[in-house]
């Protein structure tokens, strides 16, 4: 019988370390001369985007900055951004800053090289290859730097979009832990909790292979021992290190083994409501791996001895060792005050009247299809409802 042949698309370089951020000069000469920053307002006023200004002109690359991402990325973004890299007529894209500026500097970076709207390819090629693109972060979680993906909302009809392509995929991905120990409680908790989401969905994923399983568990294991440290001590530089380096892991799994249910079904709460990315995914993981259990047991069972590797050779079951790491997750949630949607202020009339739209735009993104329980429409309209006012209490 003949085996199945599987691959692995990952940045070329990846430089990670406490102040790995000093390589930047060298890593953007390596590919071009004049660069576009794309980063926020928090690294201008904290004084992270001069530095890399400075890095990068040391270096013989000149800059042009785009720092106005401040929500999660849009095609306004995008197309602001696209602008000022066609004035300055910039050869290489460097991102600094969470998720939402790694996605907006690729989608840039793509659209450089190809005609159209950002949207046009959430179904099509792109034709050209994208600007070199060297990826920053500074949260411990998206594990953007990593993947092939990007998401944009389309605000004219609130959708995000997830485009997943090769040509998405930065060249280097520079991960500086030193650059999260600023990071407040509820973005350690939330950016934390994604990265978890991201392990274990790759995991679970229909797409998964052994290389994405031995990532996957990698993942789950360094965001396990580490979170609830990060959370409680953000000036905690092991536990940063150890954060970032689950989250590129998790990241590397689910740019090749995709993700499934629970992404599938954020996207339009985020959307829809402007939940942020991390949270919506933490009101919904729990909910969607208890409805999992009847057909996944086994494989949460490998999630649960990775999370929790105390209880390997405790005689218990599948399923008990399941329900162990969904009650940890749980534990989580009340401990970093992650919300339902009742609690962040949605209004639940509203909130109903757009299941169905919730329910259609998951389907459409393709994320369900890779769960390991085949879903409805039916059944994302019962979770929708199920996780509106979702306790975490265990």
């Amino acid at each position: 019988m003949e085996q199945p042949i599987h691959q692995l698309l990952m940045p070329a370089k990846v430089i990670y370390g406490p102040d790995a951020l000093r390589e930047l000069g060298g890593a953007a000469s390596a590919y071009g001369t004049k660069a576009l920053l794309v980063s926020d307002p928090v690294m201008l006023n904290n004084g992270v985007v001069q530095r890399c200004v400075s890095l990068l002109e040391a270096a013989s690359v000149t800059c042009a900055v785009y720092a106005e991402v401040v929500t999660e990325p849009t095609h306004l973004y995008v197309e602001d951004a696209l602008a000022i890299c066609r004035e300055h007529r910039c050869d290489v894209v460097v991102a600094v800053g969470g998720g939402s500026c790694l996605d907006t500097a690729k989608a840039v970076a793509v659209m450089m090289r190809n005609d159209g709207f950002i949207g046009d390819y959430r179904h099509k090629r792109f034709e050209r290859a994208a600007l070199p693109l060297i990826a920053v972060p500074t949260t411990g979680g998206t594990g953007s730097e990593m993947t092939k993906v990007t998401v944009i909302t389309d605000t004219r009809t609130d959708e995000k979009l997830m485009i997943s392509q090769p040509e998405l995929l930065p060249c280097v991905a520079l991960v500086d832990p030193l650059l999260t120990v600023s990071c407040p409680p509820h973005i350690t908790a939330a950016t934390g909790i994604d990265a978890l989401s991201h392990a274990l969905e790759a995991y679970l994923s229909k797409k998964a292979h052994p290389a994405t399983d031995a990532l996957a568990l990698s993942a789950a294991r360094h965001i396990t021992a580490n979170l609830p440290e990060a959370y409680r001590n953000g000036a905690s530089v092991p536990a940063r290190t150890e954060m970032m380096i689950g989250s590129m892991l998790a990241g590397a799994a689910f740019s090749n083994a995709s993700v499934a249910l629970v992404h599938g079904m954020s996207r339009p709460i985020g959307a829809l409501f402007h939940v942020p990315h991390g949270i919506s995914n933490a009101m919904l993981l729990p909910a969607v791996l208890e409805y999992s259990l009847p057909e996944a047991a086994s494989r949460l069972a490998g999630i649960g001895q990775a999370m929790l590797p105390e209880l390997i050779g405790k005689g218990l079951t599948d399923r008990q060792l399941a329900e162990a790491a969904i009650g940890r997750i749980k534990e989580w949630c009340v401990l970093m005050n992650i919300p339902n949607l009742r609690g962040w202020g949605i209004e639940r009339e509203r909130y109903e009247s757009l299941l169905g739209k919730m329910a259609d735009d998951a389907i459409a993104s393709g994320s369900p299809a890779n769960h390991p329980k085949p879903v409805t429409r039916e059944e994302i309209i019962r979770l929708y409802m199920l996780i509106y006012d979702y306790e975490f209490k265990h």
